[in-house]
């Protein structure tokens, strides 16, 4: 079976081929326009409050959960609510000491400095970036060999935004730099769907409320995914409609994408299948899965099985994956297995 690249999905967290301009157009600038995320907000507030009182750069932050929750965009609004400049940039695409150090003696005072997928970064330059978060200063090693020397440079104090969808691969020296630690959380249906109607208004296309809440029903909590969700709707009804979208339109569009009211796309349904049918539901072991659906490990981990686990789909257990109850009476399949077997899971 030819399936579709995970990165291309509908249903897919990360950003897209040719969708970084179009996002961020709908990504709003202030803290008051920001949707969501309530538990997070309310501190930073007080924190970028108090930082402007005390005319110092906020302290050094770090956001960690899963993409498309909308860490990149908090960033950006930071830097606006501080009235600074701020510089984007990604752990793999600072290679080497010298780009980093490149990066921050072009900052000026208060700026921020934003890495996103910051567990990513190379070893050498994580240790360049220690002293640089609490000195605000560069150790440069000048020459080779015994003539070698070291010497201080200052730079602009700075705030450090870090992103990663992985907190527990960042290196502790790293991870006890941050005075601000703030976990972002999946959306709920009725923050989506404040979402979707900011992000209709935007693209000025006209959407029925019954519309707006089946898609953010089926946006597996991810605003990034809600948007896109909403794009493509659009599409259908620009095509097969008057432009306006109602529920019709919704349900032909989301049909023809295979989303189903859960948010699962065809793999995800496909690995759910796979199990039951041909290892009686589970315990079987990951690399079996990959095997039997022909996809790569580190795809149906990191891609696929975190909503299966969240939405209580799928369990992982000492000895392997076992499908749950709940994913037999999604996919319309007769449980035979033992209730007893079954792990408790609530969203």
């Amino acid at each position: 079976m030819d399936y579709m690249d995970y990165e291309e999905r509908i249903t897919s967290a990360e950003l897209g081929h040719g969708e970084e301009r179009t996002e961020f157009t709908l990504r709003p600038q202030k803290m008051q326009d920001y949707i969501g995320q309530s538990a997070v907000t309310d501190n930073l507030k007080i924190f970028i409050d108090a930082a402007k009182m005390r005319n110092e750069p906020l302290d050094h932050v770090l956001f960690y959960g899963p993409p498309g929750l909308g860490k990149t965009t908090l960033a950006g609004i930071i830097a606006n609510e501080m009235g600074v400049d701020i510089r984007i940039t990604s752990g793999p695409a600072i290679e080497r000491a010298g780009d980093l150090a490149a990066i921050l003696t072009n900052l000026t005072d208060h700026d921020v400095l934003f890495i996103d997928e910051i567990h990513r970064l190379n070893r050498s330059v994580e240790e360049v970036l220690y002293s640089a978060m609490e000195d605000y200063a560069l150790d440069i090693i000048i020459g080779k060999g015994p003539s070698a020397r070291s010497i201080r440079l200052d730079i602009a104090r700075f705030t450090l935004i870090g992103a990663t969808t992985r907190a527990g691969s960042l290196s502790a020296p790293l991870r006890d730099r941050f005075g601000v630690s703030c976990k972002f959380e999946m959306y709920t249906k009725d923050e989506l769907a404040e979402i979707i109607r900011r992000t209709a208004q935007l693209l000025d296309v006209s959407v029925d409320e019954q519309s707006v809440q089946e898609m953010a029903k089926r946006s597996r909590g991810t605003p990034r995914i809600a948007n896109r969700i909403l794009k493509r709707v659009r599409d259908f009804s620009q095509v097969i409609g008057d432009g306006n979208i109602n529920m019709d339109i919704t349900t032909r569009a989301l049909e023809a994408l295979g989303v189903d009211y859960l948010g699962l796309e065809n793999l995800d349904r496909e690995i759910l299948k796979t199990i039951i049918y041909r290892f009686d539901g589970g315990p079987v072991g990951i690399d079996t899965i990959a095997a039997a659906i022909g996809e790569e490990r580190v795809t149906i981990e990191d891609v696929y099985e975190p909503y299966l686990i969240q939405a209580g789909l799928l369990n992982r257990t000492k000895k392997g994956r076992v499908v749950s109850k709940k994913a037999y009476a999604h996919l319309g399949i007769d449980y035979t297995g033992d209730d007893d077997d079954q792990v408790s899971m609530e969203i």
